[in-house]
């Protein structure tokens, strides 16, 4: 059966990863009748072997050999950050659709040349981005219009682990320079308010003597919005933190919203009132039946891969400043 897309149903999918996000999306492919997942691959071969027994496919030994099976029609990448650019590019070149989580690659002018491949390729290269289609962020575009004109916003993310795990996440080069790596920081004001005028940005690593592996990280950015706006950014992870803070809040001149973990409230003169938010499952199957709907129905996307990569733009320009010591200008 053809479909306007120009493929076939079902769609033949291979994933790269075997993490959470895998998992999730491996589960969608399964239970939708419109897509088949034939193979994985990943890092660990024991976890490999585990996810092709739970899911009854095949594995490949290298993401070399699955991105170019000319069998398929769709790659999820979804390991390490520091691989992203270089999937994405070859998925491309053998004419694969591509889902990848964020950020599409550590390096702004490789993520603008991947767009364009994609667009040349005339393929789908869509980047995940949950926080976006998540309650939280539906709840705050809701309750906006009640607290006037915006003027600051914060956002803490503070993970306290003790012990700190010696993993990818914890590695700089496989995970990131943080506001590039966990770019939805940035992504949820400026698909919120816009552009960025000028980036202030500092960083601090507590290191392992395992090469490139620390055991704690803090990252704090001020971004100035175009349009007046002022953003506090904070992002912290490791055993030197005593506990974790998750704080989220945009003051206005009519009044406020704040998040405080999963607990939200709107704050006007008319008092507080509590928001409610919806759970935070099944968002990588809401983004994989997305994705399928736009493959084969041609819906519309939540979210485009331009707005990602304006994200890590801003991202790249905090990375600058951190190094440098100077703010940073962020060009048209």
């Amino acid at each position: 059966m053809s479909v306007a897309s120009g493929l076939s149903l079902p769609v033949k999918v291979g994933i790269v990863g075997t993490g959470y996000a895998a998992k999730r999306r491996a589960e969608t492919f399964i239970e939708d009748k419109r897509s088949q997942l034939c193979y994985v691959t990943g890092y660990t071969r024991e976890n490999v072997v585990d996810f092709c027994q739970s899911y009854n496919i095949s594995s490949y030994d290298n993401w070399e050999d699955l991105v170019t099976d000319d069998s398929l029609d769709l790659v999820v990448i979804c390991n390490v950050n520091q691989l992203h650019g270089k999937i994405t590019k070859l998925a491309l070149e053998n004419n694969k659709n591509v889902i990848i989580e964020y950020p599409l690659s550590l390096d702004y002018t490789e993520a603008l040349e991947l767009l364009q491949l994609a667009q040349k390729k005339e393929k789908l290269l869509h980047i995940e981005h949950i926080e976006i289609l998540g309650g939280m962020h539906r709840a705050i575009q809701k309750y906006l219009p009640h607290i006037g004109e915006v003027f600051y916003g914060r956002y803490t993310t503070i993970d306290s682990k003790n012990p700190a795990p010696i993993r990818w996440t914890f590695n700089e080069q496989l995970f990131g320079f943080p506001f590039k790596a966990a770019l939805p920081r940035i992504h949820r004001f400026t698909h919120l308010f816009g552009e960025v005028k000028t980036v202030n940005c500092h960083h601090k690593y507590w290191r392992r003597e395992e090469k490139d592996y620390y055991h704690g990280c803090l990252c704090d950015a001020q971004l100035l919005f175009k349009n007046g706006l002022i953003v506090d950014l904070v992002y912290g992870k490791g055993d030197i933190f005593i506990e974790s803070d998750r704080t989220f809040e945009i003051h206005g001149e009519e009044g406020k919203i704040i998040f405080e973990g999963i607990e939200g409230k709107l704050i006007t003169k008319e008092g507080t009132q509590p928001i409610e938010l919806e759970s935070r499952r099944g968002l990588f199957a809401l983004d994989t039946k997305i994705v399928l709907d736009h493959l084969f129905n041609n819906k519309p996307l939540y979210i485009n891969p331009e707005s990602s990569l304006y994200a890590l733009k801003i991202g790249e320009a905090a990375y600058q400043s951190a190094i440098s010591g100077k703010t940073i200008s962020v060009s048209e």
